[in-house]
């Protein structure tokens, strides 16, 4: 899965993430690779 973020933020890999809309989680996950 590759996302655009809207804003900046500093990630490495094996951190940690949650996609939420409307106040509910609806993805997890954790960063195997970053693609500059």
């Amino acid at each position: 899965l590759n996302v655009t973020l809207i804003y900046s933020i500093a990630i490495e890999k094996g951190m940690r993430f949650a996609i939420r809309e409307g106040g509910r989680t609806i993805g997890a996950g954790i960063i195997t690779d970053i693609i500059k």
